[in-house]
């Protein structure tokens, strides 16, 4: 279980330098109340950034500076797994990231994008999608489950299921699949060069036979079908060679397109910026009847002139931009064709390669037979020394043969654990056995909510919701009010499922303004009674604006206030 136990920031947001504190562990209800732009959502903001080096809400990091002192950005977070104590400190200008554990600092000479995927994967276990849907809810800048996309979805409950491994686990197989091949196309190329050393030593024995047996003539012959393999190999290469130097000739202007194309896309640029220029001067004529400088009324007429000028001035850009896009697309299309030439040359070059080396290969194999000539009538040839070194290459052979069995093997025991390593495999299975109990206990929170219809996903998480009367509904079909209820009852099921899995499970929630949009009297009633009955363990943290009636509901009050332009936390 990830226990938060606090956490503190400065300069974000409206926050200014002197920092704010919130313990996250002290009260299992705590409800956070201001007015609007006091910073009370800045508590989740602090933690998104800490743990994922983004703000909860849809602002850029730049945008958390605050706007005032714009530097030394800071966010500390501490929380605790089992035993070990951590700490986060994450900051903008200066840029910071730091992990500790167990107040010892980790690692510094690791990439910062190392460090995030060390809190997220060996830490955290879960990812930012995963958090806000365990840790928060909220009302601006969430996208519900229910409004998820099936692959992040998908994604979420392989996180609370604790099965994400099995990706990560396809993933190694499939460069393991990847390297096999190549290691078995190595052991092809292999067998078949050793083939043909065995095919060649086989012929040499014979040849030494032959040369025995003063058969020369035979040793002649051998040479000229070698030359004549040359001769052919020789033309054949040539051949290719004028195929690459016919293509060759065809891109000479790769250069001059490539060029064009830059060209193209600065005057299109250049254009525009005309446009931009001219356009500012038409809307000075048509915000201004008078002239900023003498003061003078600028007459009617002259300004419609002068508007009528600019408009047409305009027109021809903009009829020169179309040219210009024309002209582009062209000259794409140009560069286009000189790649699929470039394509060809090199299939051409790769052919001509093959021819050489068959020219080598015969090359040396008539280098051997001249030297034999020359060194038959004086020359015993070891006919059984050369029978070994064929026994030793056919046994090459055979033990190549074997290792490329057994890869083979091992490639076709890999491809079949990538199957079961999909989606549609061991983690469907998984999602299979634990999708009833999801639905059970999502039904358990909407009938606490006093809203009784019949909830189910399915293996490709779409939802079903049936009326006690049978009729069929789709999330979207509910009011705002009825779709909160759905939200929360998915939220707290992730909760229970990732306390029974031991996989996300933590003690902080955070709900930003849930009491303030949809919910009615009644639900705001319902959610309490579902919020207390969570126990100690947890710690609930209400963002909102109700202050007035919400403050006997809650154990620990937080008030957020503005002070000289900067949020602090009220006494």
């Amino acid at each position: 279980m990830i226990l938060f136990e606090k956490v503190v920031w400065r300069n974000m947001l409206s926050t200014g330098n002197a920092p704010i504190e919130v313990l996250l562990n002290r009260s299992p209800s705590t409800l956070i109340v201001g007015e609007n732009g006091a910073g009370k959502s800045t508590v989740i903001d602090a933690i998104c950034f800490a743990l994922f080096n983004k703000g909860f809400r849809n602002v850029s990091k730049a945008q958390l500076l605050n706007s005032i002192n714009q530097k030394a950005l800071e966010v500390e977070l501490k929380f605790s797994i089992g035993a070990k104590s951590y700490k986060v400190i994450r900051g903008i200008k200066p840029n910071k990231f730091e992990i500790y554990i167990n107040d010892e600092q980790i690692n510094q000479t690791a990439d910062a994008r190392d460090f995030q995927v060390f809190l997220e994967e060996h830490v955290l276990k879960l990812n930012y999608k995963s958090f806000t849907q365990i840790v928060v809810l909220g009302s601006a800048s969430f996208t519900p489950f229910m409004q998820l996309p099936q692959g992040s979805r998908r994604e979420i409950i392989e996180d609370l299921l604790d099965i994400r491994i099995f990706s990560s686990m396809n993933e190694i197989l499939k460069e393991k699949v990847k390297n096999l091949n190549v290691d078995v196309k190595v052991f092809e190329t292999d067998i078949h060069l050793t083939k043909e050393r065995v095919r060649i030593q086989d012929s040499y024995i014979k040849t030494l036979t032959d040369l025995e047996a003063n058969k020369i003539d035979t040793l002649r012959q051998s040479i000229q079908k070698s030359q004549d393999i040359i001769n052919a190999q020789m033309a054949e290469a040539s051949g290719w060679q004028a195929k690459v130097d016919e293509y060759q000739s065809t891109i000479t202007d790769k250069s001059s397109v490539q060029e064009q194309i830059e060209n193209l896309r600065y005057e299109e640029l250049r254009l525009k910026g005309e446009i931009n220029t001219i356009q500012k001067d038409i809307n000075f004529y048509n915000d201004h009847t008078n002239c900023p400088t003498c003061k003078q009324t600028i007459d009617d007429q002259v300004k419609a002139d002068h508007i009528n000028e600019q408009n047409q001035a305009i027109s021809k850009i903009e009829s020169a931009i179309s040219e210009c896009n024309i002209k582009q697309a062209q000259a794409n299309f140009r560069m286009s064709q000189i790649q699929k030439v470039v394509d060809d040359m090199y299939q051409f070059s790769q052919e001509q390669s093959k021819c050489h080396t068959y020219i080598m290969s015969n090359q040396s194999y008539i280098k051997k037979l001249e030297q034999e000539i020359i060194d038959a009538q004086s020359l015993n040839s070891d006919i059984q020394a050369e029978k070994d070194k064929l026994k030793t290459m056919a046994k090459e052979v055979l033990d190549l043969s074997v290792k490329k069995s057994k890869l083979n093997e091992e490639l076709s025991n890999h491809q079949m654990a990538a199957t079961l390593l999909k989606d549609t495999g061991i983690k469907t299975r998984v999602i299979r056995q634990y999708l009833p109990v999801l639905n059970k206990l999502v039904n358990k929170y909407l009938t606490a909510m006093d809203f009784f219809v019949k909830f189910e996903l399915d293996e490709s998480f779409n939802e079903t919701i049936k009326s006690r009367h049978r009729d069929d509904f789709s999330y979207a079909s509910f009011s705002e009010g009825e779709k909160q209820r759905i939200d929360l009852a998915l939220m707290l099921t992730f909760r229970s499922i990732a306390k029974l899995k031991n996989t996300c499970n933590t003690n902080l929630i955070l709900m930003d303004e849930v009491f303030d949009s949809s919910l009615d009297h009644n639900g705001t009633d319902y959610l309490l009674n579902l919020l207390n009955a969570l126990g100690d363990d947890t710690n609930v943290f209400v963002i909102s604006h109700k202050g007035d009636i919400l403050f006997d509901k809650f154990r620990s009050i937080i008030k957020f206030e503005k002070y000289q332009n900067f949020s602090r936390i009220g006494k």
